[in-house]
């Protein structure tokens, strides 16, 4: 969506970041003392792990051997700062019950913003867009339906797609320059190199060959929304495929990347016309007004009920979109409101209750008792904190105990060293 008057930015596009945010800033910021350049935006596709304490770790789903805090709670804490704006989405190795406390999205730390379960924020005069989690079926249908604090089974399922974020998304009509995903859209790579794909990850070709390989979900939304880019990461290769949509006439060019290790492609600059020159982050007007009329769908049960098999439809009317202006008087930046959760009085996370205040929603997680979490640990002291980690332990170990639900090997998970 460039103009004449368009200038031309540097934005950065990364792969798995797995918690090095130390080791990405700083190849970014050699790269740009290098080059001669200057970044402003870095998009991270998932796995993001935006751990802050032993609870967040013990969150974290993935092998024992790999969970380690990692730097991101040194930039939680304002021990050191991203120089760069950086938008992230969740991966399936994420801190999940940190994440969970921004489910319409917001600032995980000063200058970093995560995009929520599903989100469209604008940058630069860019729209960019993006759904967390991964694809698995027996979880698409239902609803959100893990509470915290959550159990062994509860980590290994909370970043499984929702089709509600996809309805969501598919409500959207209004071009979309980025979207980012952590799993890669079904049938991707017959746009691209695939003999050179299974060179290297041999192991996906018979997924590849029966057409199981991807998520049929975010396919739809490929298809539908047609952004100019798409970007992905999980599958630790890189990977780039064109996609022509033969009505439109418009392309998409895709772009999967490693993850964060030294002599991988984790990292890919993309020159990008901008008809902004703010560097704020701001809300997009459609997407605010989608938020309002769907979160009446917003459920949190087990049910599986779909809404894109029934009658309904959300896309946002005129009305809509100038109830959106009045209520946010046409000034859409996102306020910096961070506030980490040691200095905080609120029963729930400030950011959340900020944006659904302003949309005039009802808190449904504050309804359904999902802040046992936040409230039991608003108390600034070490004690409150050990009192955590033990429930978190205890929570553990009994879960462990329970065969039918919990086993070793999760089989959702690519695992970390390939």
């Amino acid at each position: 969506r460039s103009s004449a008057a368009s200038d031309v930015y540097k934005r950065q596009i990364q792969g798995c970041a797995h918690g090095e945010l130390d080791a990405i800033y700083s190849t970014l910021l050699y790269i740009q003392e290098k080059e001669n350049i200057k970044i402003d935006l870095l998009i991270c596709c998932g796995d993001f792990q935006a751990v802050r304490d032993q609870v967040d770790l013990s969150n974290l789903s993935c092998p024992e051997k790999y969970r380690h805090m990692q730097s991101f709670h040194k930039y939680y804490s304002g021990e050191q700062i991203a120089p760069i704006l950086t938008i992230f989405i969740g991966g399936n190795h994420e801190a999940s019950n940190h994440l969970w406390e921004l489910y319409y999205g917001g600032w995980v730390c000063e200058n970093i913003y995560y995009l929520g379960a599903s989100g469209v924020v604008n940058f630069g005069g860019l729209r960019i867009a993006g759904i967390s989690g991964i694809f698995k079926d027996y979880d698409y249908l239902k609803g959100h339906y893990e509470k915290p604090p959550f159990n062994n089974k509860d980590i290994r399922t909370i970043y499984h797609m929702r089709e509600f974020e996809i309805f969501k998304l598919l409500q959207f009509k209004s071009p979309i320059d980025i979207f980012i995903s952590h799993d890669w859209p079904q049938g991707i790579t017959k746009f691209g190199n695939e003999t050179e794909l299974l060179r290297k990850k041999n192991f996906l070709r018979t997924e590849i060959a029966n057409n199981s390989f991807g998520n049929p979900a975010t396919r739809e939304l490929l298809m539908q929304l047609q952004p100019c880019y798409w970007f992905s990461a999980h599958m630790h290769v890189k990977f780039q495929a064109i996609v022509s949509h033969k009505e439109s006439g418009k392309q998409t060019k895709f772009l999967a990347l490693d993850k964060c290790l030294p002599g991988r492609d984790f990292l890919q600059i993309i020159d990008l016309p901008s008809s902004d020159s703010s560097a704020d982050l701001k809300y997009d007007i459609e997407w605010l007004a989608i938020l309002k009329k769907t979160n009446e769908h917003l459920r949190f049960d087990m049910n599986n009920i779909s809404l894109l098999n029934s009658n309904i439809l959300c896309i946002p009317s005129l009305d809509d979109i100038k109830y959106i202006e009045n209520r946010f008087d046409n000034s859409y930046v996102i306020p910096k409101n961070f506030i980490n959760k040691r200095d905080s009085n609120e029963l729930d996370n400030l950011q959340r209750i900020q944006l659904l205040a302003k949309l005039e929603l009802p808190n449904l997680f504050v309804k359904q008792n999902f802040n046992e979490r936040i409230i039991e640990i608003k108390e600034n002291s070490k004690i409150e904190q050990n009192k955590q980690e033990e429930i978190v332990q205890n929570n553990n170990n009994r879960n462990d105990k329970n065969e039918d639900i919990v086993n070793e090997i999760n089989p959702d998970e690519i695992q970390l060293d390939l």
